[in-house]
């Protein structure tokens, strides 16, 4: 019954907090486009100096792939630094804006405000921050002592076959993956208790959520497993769908566009879905 309460109880939430929802949209659609737009230019600008289409009229060209070379290895290097960039970037502002959303899911917290968002955003950045990234190190020794180092044992040993690698590789991920929900439901309850609090307590919030999560495993367990079903659910349902889209005109093209946005504010909404839950598990115990 609690896992029902709390998952109707973050879905309303969460539709709640939709004004946050765009503003975090609104953010990453910025972050992406500095990094996205000017490798759009410098690909242009690449291909058309090469002057690749004429030289491949003609049939293939070795000189076309001396061109390529030269322009895609600088490409290449922008790109994985722009990449690095980015992924810092979204980690920050995740950390920065969760605060923000973990506040306006509280129960005491009925209307969204902008200023209060930003405001709870700005005052737990530094605890968010570091929960993240101590529960991303646990999480990565974790996939590195449950699956890397087992496999490679394995793999290594004598007259040992593929077919019992894949299984022992399988079986250890189904273990990790197990551990991951424990992880993931020990630092949303870590974030959500951190949000109640007047002082950062970013190391005390960790051992409450871990401590919550086992105290109440049975239930805290079940819902968090059903709303990552629900997310791989969806992101199956988009890696299915936009392959399938292709525009051959200028309106199909803004349309693709619109529509991948619409999808991401959706995913959006899943996590803060899922944060809402935990939350509301979290006030009834």
């Amino acid at each position: 019954m609690k896992i029902f309460i709390a998952l109707k109880a973050g879905l309303t939430r969460s539709t709640g907090s939709w004004k946050g929802i765009v503003i975090i949209w609104f953010i990453s659609l910025v972050m992406v486009s500095l990094v996205a737009l000017p490798l759009k230019t410098s690909l242009q600008n690449a291909l058309g100096g090469s002057m690749i289409t004429e030289k491949l009229r003609e049939g293939i060209n070795i000189d076309v792939f001396a061109d390529l070379a030269a322009s895609f290895t600088n490409l290449a290097s922008y790109f994985s630094k722009g990449l690095f960039m980015l992924m810092l970037a979204g980690f920050l502002i995740n950390s920065f804006f969760s605060g923000g959303l973990f506040f306006s899911l509280g129960s005491e917290n009925q209307r969204f405000s902008t200023v209060e968002f930003f405001r709870a955003s700005s005052k737990y950045f530094w605890s968010f921050l570091v929960i993240s990234l101590i529960m991303s190190l646990i999480i990565i020794l974790s996939a590195i002592l449950i699956v890397v180092v087992p496999v490679l044992i394995v793999s290594h040993g004598k007259g040992v076959s593929d077919y019992i690698v894949f299984g022992s590789g399988v079986i250890l991920t189904s273990v990790f993956i197990f551990v991951l929900i424990i992880i993931l439901l020990s630092s949303d309850y870590a974030r959500a208790w951190q949000v109640i609090q007047t002082n950062n307590l970013c190391f005390k919030a960790i051992g409450f959520g871990f401590n919550q999560t086992f105290k109440t495993f049975f239930s805290s367990y079940p819902l968090m497993l059903i709303l990552l079903i629900v997310q791989v659910l969806y992101i199956w349902l988009v890696l299915s769908i936009i392959p399938v889209i292709k525009p051959a005109t200028f309106g199909g093209i803004i349309f693709l566009f619109l529509f991948s946005q619409f999808l991401f504010i959706i995913r959006i909404l899943i996590k803060t879905w899922r944060y809402g839950s935990v939350t509301k598990m979290m006030e009834i115990g």
